[in-house]
């Protein structure tokens, strides 16, 4: 199995140092650059994401949130990532403000295959020594490479 999930993020998929005012301007800079990568309409994403965060926000701790969507028309899953300059609130289970926002899009089709996806990203973002160097980060390259570090490993009891 794939550590990390870089392979899910194409080269036009980051982005550091995003200035947003809130949990929406956050989503909306995600969305819209899913929407220029897929020739879907922002639109029907936005209201596809924001019906998910309806139903509990994908914030799940340590500053961390993974919104996620099943969208019609789709080929492929898409993934986003944006690392705020500022944190934004997002409804987080710990109340703790969101820094890293990784925005997950599977085809409406997925299957078990979404939420294969979908773990891989948690799990990958659960690490934090990943989430130390994605905030790290100065450019695309290190973000990147926070992606792609590889598991320490694990000593024989």
């Amino acid at each position: 199995m794939p550590i990390g999930f870089d392979d899910l993020v194409d080269a036009a998929g980051y982005g550091i140092g995003i200035a947003c005012a809130d949990r929406t301007a956050a989503l909306n800079w995600l969305v819209d650059r899913a929407a220029d990568r897929t020739g879907i309409d922002a639109d029907a994403i936005i209201e596809r994401v924001m019906l998910r965060e309806a139903l509990g926000s994908t914030a799940f701790g340590g500053g961390v949130a993974i919104p996620h969507a099943r969208i019609d028309g789709l080929a492929s899953v898409v993934v986003e990532i944006a690392v705020l300059a500022n944190p934004v609130a997002f409804n987080a289970i710990d109340d703790q403000p969101v820094d890293i926002v990784v925005l997950m899009l599977s085809p409406a089709t997925a299957g078990a295959d979404h939420l294969k996806a979908l773990a891989r990203i948690s799990r990958t973002l659960r690490d934090p020594a990943r989430l130390a160097a994605m905030r790290a980060a100065v450019d695309i390259a290190a973000l990147r490479d926070a992606l792609q570090l590889v598991e320490a490993p694990r000593k024989a009891a």
